[in-house]
């Protein structure tokens, strides 16, 4: 290595190390001599380790960011998701009815994926999250009840909706919904719906069905 090399690598060595070196302040004037003889022999020494072929020693590189492919990969098998996750029940679980169809909600579920039966069922993953909420039905009047639940839909009280998220209800292997109560049918109903984690726990969070005589909101939170 020629000389002007050499210097040029002394003084690049001199200010990667005053620039990430010790910023103490020295006490005595002793001691900051000994400091300034220690910065030197340890510039000198790496100077020798480079002229004998060593690289330059360089600031470590900050972490890089996952990227999302590989966060939902994970997540796809398994790595940071410990299952559906039991939520609390609203604090007013009170029956509602929509036109004789009296409703009540008995589960609430989350989780980053929906799997099906069998050991080469098919899965869902999403980095948002699957809520997955369980009712109980009962027709209450004496005529048969049509009522759908294909335009069930969840809203929060920042007015955002949640539309039925399909595929995971197809994939989870739920019973299909009914479109007729027919008197005094009971039935156990799962929906599941794709939603951002903050809105799992929105204070406003509500299941909306809508009957013949309009929205009926389902408070879930």
């Amino acid at each position: 290595m020629s000389p002007r090399a050499s210097s040029r690598t002394l003084a690049f060595l001199t200010a990667a190390l005053l620039w990430g070196g010790c910023t103490k302040e020295a006490s005595t004037p002793e001691e900051g001599q000994e400091a300034d003889a220690r910065t030197l022999q340890k510039l000198r020494a790496e100077a020798d380790r480079v002229k004998q072929g060593g690289a330059v020693a360089m600031r470590p590189q900050p972490p890089q960011r996952e990227p999302e492919e590989s966060k939902l990969a994970g997540l796809a098998a398994g790595m940071g998701d410990n299952g559906p996750r039991k939520l609390r029940l609203p604090e007013r679980n009170d029956t509602v009815h929509v036109d004789t169809v009296a409703m009540k909600v008995t589960g609430l579920e989350a989780s980053h994926s929906v799997k099906g039966s069998g050991k080469a069922g098919l899965s869902l993953t999403t980095e948002d999250l699957f809520l997955r909420v369980e009712l109980i039905t009962q027709n209450v009047g004496g005529m048969p009840a049509p009522l759908t639940l294909e335009g069930v839909k969840l809203t929060d009280a920042k007015g955002q909706t949640y539309p039925l998220a399909r595929d995971a209800q197809a994939v989870a292997g739920t019973k299909p919904l009914p479109s007729t109560w027919a008197p005094s049918q009971r039935t156990e109903v799962a929906l599941l719906f794709e939603v951002p984690p903050d809105a799992v726990q929105d204070d406003g969070l509500a299941l909306v069905v809508r009957g013949s005589g309009g929205d009926v909101r389902i408070p879930l939170r």
